[in-house]
């Protein structure tokens, strides 16, 4: 089971703005240290998405090859809500918008439902 999602951001307020303003997603907590906020922290479904000024451990410089889809129902109403913010769809399937998010990251989001796994 997901515990969380971190996501290294180059501008925390801006990507809290897309993510919460934009994308709908309820702010849960914001930490700072010393050097001021470090981090995010969104209610995505049942998985924390944490914006992180920094990521511990090992990985790339920057960006990320990743994909984050969070569910959604009105693809069309939130086509055209992502057009007039003007985040461009990049591709899209019968389900699913492809888009990235102001640091590089691929979000999509998705209404594919997935079979009751019971």
């Amino acid at each position: 089971m997901i515990h969380h999602l971190a996501l290294r951001v180059a501008d925390l307020e801006r990507s809290r703005a897309f993510y919460a303003d934009l994308l709908e997603l309820v702010v849960r907590r914001r930490l700072e240290d010393a050097d001021g906020l470090r981090s995010i922290w969104l209610d995505a479904g049942p998985v924390v998405l944490m914006l992180e000024r920094e990521l511990r451990g090992k990985g790339a410089g920057a960006g990320s090859g990743h994909l984050l889809a969070l569910a959604a129902a009105d693809l069309g109403g939130w086509e055209a809500r992502l057009r007039a913010a003007g985040v461009v769809v990049e591709d899209r399937t019968e389900h699913t918008l492809y888009f990235r998010d102001p640091d590089g990251h691929r979000v999509a989001l998705s209404a594919f439902r997935f079979a009751d796994a019971r």
